[in-house]
């Protein structure tokens, strides 16, 4: 053996013991190549870095991912890096898809949720005042039957039947009232 393959051969080892000099070692030869994949895929320097940084403290993690026997150390690395790279470019790619869609969906529905807001609050005030009390209780309060009944000092029986009467009466009025379309 030539001794630079001797010395891969001893990194090798080293690095599939996860002895520390061999980590540094590895870095300082091949840092370059592995950045330069990194950022041919990232086109980014700093997500380059972060890339190279990131894949090798997680092939350092797991302890058996390397095999001397599949290739060097350095063909190793670089296929890790290159693999973690076109999945950040991948999932940055389908996060910006995701973001544009979201973007997009959330402008509609802020304007369907508006008229939504406007007809739910009309036809809120078309109920008769003792519904509303105790729907307001019940839904925009957060209260139990039980609880409105007690507030407003009624039987429990009286307290479920307006509700039952405005929800009744809401759900006519929402069904029956015009939708807007976009």
């Amino acid at each position: 053996m030539r001794s630079s393959n001797l010395e891969d051969a001893h990194l090798a080892a080293d690095f599939q013991a996860r002895r520390v000099p061999a980590l540094a070692t590895a870095y300082r030869l091949y840092a370059r190549a592995l950045f330069t994949t990194a950022r041919a895929i990232l086109h980014d320097r700093e997500d380059a870095e972060d890339c190279v940084h990131d894949v090798l403290l997680d092939v350092w993690g797991r302890k058996a991912s390397y095999r001397p026997e599949r290739g060097s150390l350095r063909t190793f690395l670089v296929v890790c890096v290159r693999n973690a790279a076109l999945t950040r470019r991948r999932s940055d790619t389908r996060h910006r898809e995701i973001e544009t869609l979201a973007g997009t969906q959330q402008s509609a529905a802020d304007v369907i949720d508006i008229v939504a807001v406007a007809q739910l609050h009309s036809a809120l005030l078309t109920l008769p005042p003792e519904q509303l009390r105790a729907l307001k209780l019940a839904f925009f309060a957060g209260r139990t039957h039980t609880e409105i009944a007690r507030e407003l000092n009624l039987p429990l029986g009286t307290v479920k039947r307006r509700l039952s009467l405005a929800m009744k009466k809401l759900h006519v009025r929402l069904r029956d009232e015009p939708r807007s379309s976009l």
